[in-house]
């Protein structure tokens, strides 16, 4: 106990001790490989009261393997508003706590951020304990610059969301990245060529693992792509932003540069959008449009 000094100069024993708040660690796991887990995230794991994971089946396949015996609660996205309540309240009452997702770095497309909010909101401290993501992983393998980077997370599942979401951003001139799963791999690729044009593009999925790959070429090379819908791995895609002088050319080039191509007889509407996406990098869609529009019109001329 602490004595402290009453109003009238008095001194006398408190009743309670000063309580300490407890820390919060967000703690970086392997995406793949297990050696890439740090020496300082292992340290805090075996230090904390308590674990809190996104999934503890799969938490405690990691723990076991390092000799980890600290108790787990699980937090997901299903109970995390409420779970995050009562961890916040055994961080004020002196727990230290650490959290981990599934894999790599949490509150980064995972779970994670209400709690780190709450926590905030009660002035309890937050430790970030850094170590491997997916998306600095590719980025750093993708050959394009990454001084300025816009990360979408998950595109929209659906095809029409997904599309407006595209061109919402198809302007964006830095490097854009984002995830994707097995299943929606193939149709968001196709969705990109046909949105934001044929653009360099770097496509990775199972990053630190056996299987690990890192393609890179156009959006054209992948947008017909079938990929393995049984991967559980998901995908990082890395695309390269908007080129300014791309954005300058007008309707009117557009058409001048078909007409040129057009004067070959045996050259199909298909060909020439091709030919035009691939020399521009513009969206295929548009293209197509103004392709249509030219020959709509020289048919009727012709007749």
């Amino acid at each position: 106990m602490m004595s402290t000094t009453n109003v009238f100069g008095g001194i006398f024993m408190s009743d309670q001790t000063e309580k300490k708040q407890g820390v919060l660690y967000i703690v970086a796991t392997p995406i793949g490989n297990l050696e890439d887990m740090t020496l300082r995230a292992l340290r805090i794991l075996k230090e904390v009261d308590l674990i809190a994971a996104e999934d503890t089946r799969h938490t405690r396949v990691l723990l076991k393997a390092y000799d980890v015996t600290t108790p787990l609660i699980s937090l997901h996205e299903h109970n995390e508003k409420e779970r995050s309540g009562q961890l916040v309240s055994k961080l004020s009452s002196g727990m230290n706590i650490a959290y981990v997702s599934d894999a790599g770095t949490p509150c980064i497309s995972d779970p994670g951020y209400r709690l780190v909010n709450d926590a905030h909101e009660k002035n309890i401290r937050v430790i970030p304990v850094p170590g491997p993501s997916a998306l600095i992983a590719a980025l750093s393998a993708c050959g394009l610059s990454s001084d300025q980077f816009f990360f979408c997370g998950f595109l929209p599942p659906k095809e029409g969301a997904r599309r407006r979401f595209l061109e919402s951003i198809k302007k964006v001139g830095c490097t854009i990245a984002f995830y994707e799963s097995p299943a929606r791999i193939a149709g968001a690729l196709h969705d990109v060529y046909e949105v934001m044009g044929d653009r360099q593009i770097i496509v990775a999925r199972e990053l630190t693992k056996i299987y690990e790959e890192i393609k890179r070429g156009k959006v054209s090379k992948f947008s017909n792509k079938t990929f393995d819908i049984k991967s559980k791995g998901e995908f990082t895609v890395i695309i390269e932003g908007a080129v300014a002088e791309h954005l300058l050319i007008s309707d009117e080039d557009l058409e001048d540069k078909l007409r040129r191509i057009w004067e070959n007889p045996s050259i199909s509407l298909r060909d020439a959008v091709y030919a035009i996406v691939s020399e521009t990098g513009l969206p295929k869609k548009k293209v197509y449009d103004i392709a249509v529009k030219i020959r709509d019109v020289r048919g009727r001329n012709e007749d």
